[in-house]
């Protein structure tokens, strides 16, 4: 059981963002601080001075979980990302994506600007950032402005007639516009602009220092002033923001820690094994998305390399994502063979690194400290999420008359069509209590025609364990239950393809109420009230919502390619570029068929005969 009042205890006086959980392990709310310590310690305060919100929040805090970070610029950044990731319900949600300013650098264009912005397009340009402080993004820009004379305009071509701007007199620009400037000269500038904003700032920081100075010896202390708030900018906008890295990399960070030690099971009493953690940090388009632990298992002498490799290899091999770049802190003997291996499963290099300057080592070392931190508690933290697994299966083994333990993979199943058209049915997975999403199923109906939902699970449930039977890799793990979006009728029919097959497997179907709300689950002719038992409850709606989801985009996918085929495809001219194109300049068939016939012509590869023929036939569109 997580006990918040010990755990309160192990908090770091560090800055870090905060993650509130409720007994189900949902995240409710995303919280940053400069001191998690004291910052965390205010909502378990004497309820009398607390707020109404912060009551209801804290009453349904079940364990609580932190990210440090060095400072609360990067907090503020990492509690943005995650609260548009987990959408708490405690959190006030921005509905728009304003995002923080960048600083770009126009390498697109033959003598590149620098510019501040706030969005970021693939466009061959170079952008630092996200920043927090606009006002210190602005002073630097300003700032390297006035260092260095690049140019201020947006013009990318200049005649013979053009006149230099006030920017050329003052010294602010080096005069593009005279054609007097030698291009080589001019990329060493941004060249070193470039570095500086990739934090090798010494010597700037050094030269505003000594114009400081020399100001203030002068006594033109205004002047002075001015290169003082110049060094500030500097500063600011120096604070290395690890959770967003200057390019849009895709990066996971792996760590792994050893904590507890206990016997081995069974007859190796003698040995003792090693409770590890498998930590991974994930890095998404150059921002920290959040982070993950895995429980492992070794003998006490097994070398820290091999723990680190075995869990690559493991996790990997269940993953359809594979990263450019995995960082890790410790060479592995095996390397050129994980990368193989991990460039094979993603079609692309993947390289595993041990950083050793830069972002990516300091990327790596606030991972690090995170882990410290996170070791104190992650034992109990899997005991915890082990308990709480532990409760939905006993609950289930208990309604469907089976041992605690014999419970471990389940299978869901729905079915989804219209009016019996595209016909589909869907196989979802959860083991230990957690979606596997690598081994969900789609089956296109074959066999039944029309709006029958039974015969269609039936076929569905026959074709998984036909297949499963017979030795196909991808359906030879059985499951230790079926549950089936439905009730007593739809776990009548699947119990009647079992049977058929000599398959024994208990069969359990999910009940909805009269709001298509989760209500019970039904066994055997029993129902089982889901509401009387919350933790069970929660697994249920869980299990019902993604098969619900999964079956549902599937159909959704196929109506889709069968509407614009029915459509276009069938009209004499329209081939698969002019249907694409059509879709992409109209974005629907709604719009094709209001569409008028200089509307249509004005489409790429269009031309008056397709078109009048369009017209002729759109209200079968």
């Amino acid at each position: 059981m997580f006990d918040i009042r010990e755990n309160l205890k192990k908090l770091p006086d560090k800055p870090g963002v905060y993650i509130y959980r409720d007994q189900f392990g949902e995240v409710i709310y995303v919280g940053k601080a400069i001191s998690l310590k004291n910052r965390v310690r205010q909502y378990f305060q004497s309820s009398s001075s607390l707020g109404p919100k912060v009551r209801a929040l804290v009453s349904h805090i079940d364990l609580f979980d932190y990210i440090i970070t060095d400072s609360e610029m990067e907090a503020l950044i990492l509690e943005c990302n995650l609260i548009k990731k987990y959408m708490p319900r405690f959190n006030v949600l921005l509905r728009d994506d304003k995002t923080f300013p960048y600083i770009k650098i126009t390498l697109n264009e033959a003598y590149p600007r620098l510019i501040k912005t706030r969005k970021v397009y693939h466009d061959g340009c170079r952008y630092f950032g996200p920043y927090t402080d606009v006002g210190a993004v602005n002073q630097i820009i300003d700032l390297l402005n006035r260092i260095y004379p690049l140019k201020k305009c947006s013009a990318l071509r200049f005649p013979k007639e053009f006149k230099p701007c006030l920017n050329y007199h003052i010294g602010q620009c080096m005069g593009i516009c005279t054609g007097e400037v030698n291009k080589q000269a001019y990329s060493a500038i941004v060249e070193e602009m470039t570095d500086f904003l990739q934090g090798r700032n010494g010597k700037i920081l050094a030269s505003l220092n000594a114009h400081m100075a020399e100001e203030a010896a002068a006594m033109n202390f205004e002047k002075a002033a001015e290169y003082r708030d110049y060094i500030q900018a500097v500063h600011a906008i120096s604070e290395k923001q690890k959770v967003v890295l200057s390019t849009e990399l895709d990066i996971d960070v792996i760590l792994t820690t050893r904590r507890e030690i206990m016997p081995l099971p069974k007859d190796n009493q003698e040995e003792l094994s090693v409770m590890a953690h498998g930590v991974i940090f994930f890095v998404r388009q150059g921002k920290l998305s959040g982070r993950e632990n895995y429980q492992l298992q070794s003998i006490l002498d097994e070398a820290p390399e091999k723990i680190l490799t075995a869990f690559i290899e493991q996790y990997y091999s269940d993953m359809n994502f594979v990263p450019r770049e995995i960082l890790v802190a410790e060479d592995i003997s095996d390397k050129a063979l994980l990368e193989a291996w991990l460039s094979e499963l993603k079609g692309s290099q993947v390289k595993i690194l041990v950083p050793q300057r830069g972002e990516k080592k300091a990327l790596l070392e606030m991972a690090k400290k995170n882990v410290v931190e996170l070791t104190k508690s992650l034992d109990e933290r899997v005991s915890h999420q082990n308990e709480r697994v532990g409760a939905i299966t006993r609950a289930l083994a208990d309604f469907i008359r089976v041992e605690h333990n014999a419970i471990r993979r389940i299978e869901a199943y729905d079915i989804s069509n219209t009016s019996g058209v595209d016909s589909v049915g869907v196989m979802v997975v959860f083991e230990e209590g957690k979606s596997k999403p690598k081994d969900y199923r789609r089956f296109r109906i074959k066999t039944i025609e029309g709006p029958n939902d039974y015969g269609s699970l039936q076929e569905v449930v026959y074709r998984r364990f036909k297949r499963g039977l017979a030795g196909d890799g991808g359906f030879s793990a059985m499951p230790d239950l079926l549950l089936i979006d439905g009730g007593e009728n739809q776990v009548s029919v699947v119990k009647q393809v079992l049977a058929a097959m000599n398959l024994s497997i208990p069969v359990a179907g999910m009940v909805k109420d009269d709001r298509h709300r989760t209500r019970g689950l039904v066994y055997e002719g029993v129902e089982l009230v889901l509401k009387e038992q919350p933790i069970l409850f929660n697994f249920i709606a869980k299990v019902q919502e993604e098969v619900h989801r999964f079956a549902i985009g599937y159909h959704r996918g196929l109506r889709m390619k069968t509407i614009q085929k029915s459509s276009l495809d069938d009209i004499e001219g329209i081939g698969v570029k002019r249907r694409n194109a059509l879709l992409t300049h109209f974005g629907s068939i709604e719009k094709i068929r209001e569409a008028s016939m200089e509307e249509l012509c004005q489409v790429p590869g269009m031309n008056k005969r397709v078109a009048e023929k369009i017209i002729c036939l759109k209200n079968k569109l």
